[in-house]
């Protein structure tokens, strides 16, 4: 039951993570891994990767959900709305392609490591497809293109991307020690050596650098002679935040050494970095929510480096061709008859259970 549920959560952060790929910006299938073909396809086939072909209706199904899911937060507005040249809706159709290549490549990585659906995995797909395919109206099934089979067949190959997936992972450990995964809380004063930038950015003389020493000295000496460290912080903080939580890598090498070194309501000396000295005062030595969510980035940023290692090793092999002319040519479907948007959703409740 719980692998169950742990599945059902991650099976919808997937989703979710697929979709906030267009916010942040688009991820496009590799058109460099030997050659790109636009003739000699089959009728409506968007991309070949080796024997796994896409179909227009296969695009269409999941292109249509995420446009409909935003316009639910964002109104049609966003269509127009451009960044960095790109318009949104180039990036959702870039992302749409990127997503399904993975897919379709992930299906490919089943047949090498022997992955399929048992029966009970495959009783799901078929009821999620039922319900996914009878919530659809005759216009938008029409407007899709798509049967019960092209739905049965989009979340059966879902399913096995998603249990390749986990065999990828499978040796990621997911115990993190608190030590490694520490996060502590601390306040801090920083004076720069000029008002931004690191020395090496902003050729900082050495009059400079004595001038924000010396203020750092006046600093730590009015601490030291019982000012309240946050009436000091005031006055010589040049952070823009005074209270900070500091997870293993996120400071410079001297701040950081200093800041797990501290003990409960400690004060640093004078800490010397790259873009000016600090002065730290320790308020927590674990801070343990912060500590608990570090341990999760930890092991995601494990799985994912491990599922990438042997994903972009076994994508290097394929060939792929892509139909430029059709890819051209599928648009949103912008009509308010088309609402269809919980593709996903459907498919995590049902595959889930």
């Amino acid at each position: 039951m719980e692998k169950n549920r742990k599945r059902k959560r991650k099976i919808i952060l997937a989703a979710l993570l697929f979709t906030s790929l267009l916010l942040t910006g688009c991820s496009k299938i590799n058109r460099d891994t030997k050659i790109v073909l636009t003739t000699g396809f089959t009728k409506d086939e968007v991309f070949r990767i080796e024997t796994a072909s896409c179909y227009k209706k296969e695009v269409m199904v999941y292109l249509t959900n995420l446009q409909n899911r935003y316009e639910q937060v964002y109104g049609t507005e966003i269509w127009g709305k451009e960044q960095a040249g790109v318009t949104f809706e180039q990036s959702i159709k870039e992302s749409v392609l990127a997503e399904l290549a993975q897919i379709k490549t992930m299906n490919l990585m089943a047949e090498k490591y022997n992955i399929s659906l048992d029966e009970a995995e495959q009783d799901a797909i078929n009821e999620a497809a039922n319900v996914y395919f009878d919530s659809l109206t005759g216009e938008e099934k029409d407007a899709l293109g798509v049967t019960l089979d092209t739905i049965r067949q989009l979340y059966r190959e879902y399913a096995i991307a998603d249990k390749v997936y986990d065999y990828m992972i499978k040796d990621v450990n997911p115990e993190i020690s608190d030590d490694e995964a520490r996060t502590v809380v601390v306040q801090q004063i920083l004076i720069r050596f000029s008002g931004q930038g690191s020395a090496e950015e902003a050729d900082i003389s050495d009059q400079q650098k004595s001038y924000a020493l010396a203020r750092a000295k006046e600093a730590l000496k009015r601490i030291e002679a019982g000012e309240d460290f946050d009436v000091v912080a005031t006055r010589y903080n040049e952070a823009e935040e005074s209270t900070i939580s500091i997870r293993k890598g996120d400071m410079d090498a001297a701040c950081e050494e200093a800041a797990f070194g501290l003990g409960g309501e400690e004060i640093s000396d004078i800490i010397e970095t790259p873009e000016g000295y600090y002065i730290l005062k320790c308020v927590s030595t674990l801070n343990r929510e912060e500590t608990e969510l570090n341990k999760v980035k930890i092991v995601e940023a494990r799985k994912k480096e491990a599922f990438s290692r042997e994903y972009d090793s076994f994508v290097q092999t394929l060939t792929r061709h892509v139909n430029e002319g059709l890819w051209k040519e599928i648009t949103l479907l912008h009509d308010s008859n088309i609402t269809t948007s919980d593709f996903f959703e459907v498919f995590a409740e049902y595959y889930g259970k």
